[in-house]
């Protein structure tokens, strides 16, 4: 990219953008989302090949995931996934800096 380009300064009015409440958003071009959308969805986890480890967890941490249903585990690996993936690209800004 061009130099100028990149150091623009951004023409946003982002007050007026933080004083906005949910009524002031227009979102009529977003179709809403219907209880059968959410009754057909479904988790779907890459796959690879995945390892069975023991791991000590809080009793109420483990009682939310739990309280999610049958596929509890495969959110809790989801979120172990996204935090590792955070983790490593935090790791590389620092490391390019």
């Amino acid at each position: 990219m061009k130099e100028e380009i990149m150091s623009n300064t951004s023409r946003t009015n982002w007050a007026k953008i933080d004083a906005m409440t949910d009524d002031d958003i227009d979102t009529s071009d977003i179709p809403p989302l219907t209880d059968e959308f959410f009754s057909k969805a479904k988790l779907r986890m890459p796959s690879h090949p995945i390892s069975t480890v023991a791991v000590r967890i809080d009793s109420e941490t483990l009682e939310w995931f739990q309280s999610k249903g049958e596929e509890s585990e495969q959110h809790m690996a989801a979120a172990l996934k996204i935090y590792a993936a955070a983790q490593q690209t935090a790791a590389g800004m620092f490391r390019s800096v």
